[in-house]
This record gives C-alpha cells, structure tokens and sequence, in this order.
C-alpha cells in the first residue's frame, strides 16, 4: 500500500464507523433522527461505499467525487453544530414535526454533541480526501 492511499483508507473508516455508529444509535437506541441528521446521513452513507470502493480499485475519481459531498455533509453538519451551541436564532430552525433539531438528547464524552462529531467526521473525510488528491495529481 503506497503512502497517499493510507489518506484514502483513513477517509473510508472515519466513513464506515460513522456510517456504523448513527445507525446503531437509530436502530438499537431507537433515537429518531431530526432533520438535520437526515441530511447528514444522506451525505454520509454513499461516502462509506463510494470511498470503499475507490479504496478496493485504487482509483482516484472515487475521492474527486467523493469531497463534494463531504463538504456539503460538513456544511450541514456545521449548521447543526451552531444551532444547537445556541449561535442561530430560533426561528432559523428547519425542523418541524418530529425531532428537534435544536434540543440533543445525546451527549458524548462529557458534553460533546452529535452534531459536533458528524462535523469533525466530515472535516476529517474532506481533509484526507483533499491531501490525498494533492498528493495523486499528475
């Protein structure tokens, strides 16, 4: 395995134990996902096949189409982090029925929110996606 591929490989586990973990939370804990979460895993779920596939095949085109996504994934996720730090107004919520977007049940290692772990995810996806496609270019 060659050094930028390690950057590849690292990108499709952050992906896949993401990918693990809100479904375990959903589907184990019974957590119903707010809106916001839905976006995010809509990001989140073809990066763990998409960057697993790219992976297995070695090719590149799978992390060019690969970042768009995990930046749109981290946009969400960022937006999500504000509104539950309290940054955003209220009324900028776009949750209606269901799970509120601004009110977590969920904290992690004293306090960490599960917004702020999807963004630190998806930066970390686009960081090593990034790195690995500066490092392949011809």
């Amino acid at each position: 395995m060659n050094r930028p591929s390690v950057l590849l490989l690292v990108a499709w586990l952050i992906a896949v134990v993401s990918t693990g973990s809100v479904l375990f939370i959903g589907e184990v804990m019974g957590m119903i996902p707010c809106v916001l979460c839905w976006y995010q895993r809509i990001a989140m779920f073809p990066l763990a096949l998409m960057l697993g596939m790219a992976f297995y095949s070695e090719d590149r085109r799978g992390a060019v189409y690969a970042l768009p996504l995990a930046l749109v994934g981290a946009a969400f996720a960022g937006y999500h982090s504000l509104l539950v730090a309290g940054l955003i107004p209220k009324a900028w919520i776009p949750c209606g029925a269901g799970a509120s977007c601004a009110d977590q049940k969920l904290n992690f290692f004293y306090g960490i929110e599960l917004p702020w772990l999807s963004l630190a995810a998806f930066v970390a996806i686009a960081i090593s996606l990034s790195l690995y496609l500066r490092r392949t270019s011809k």
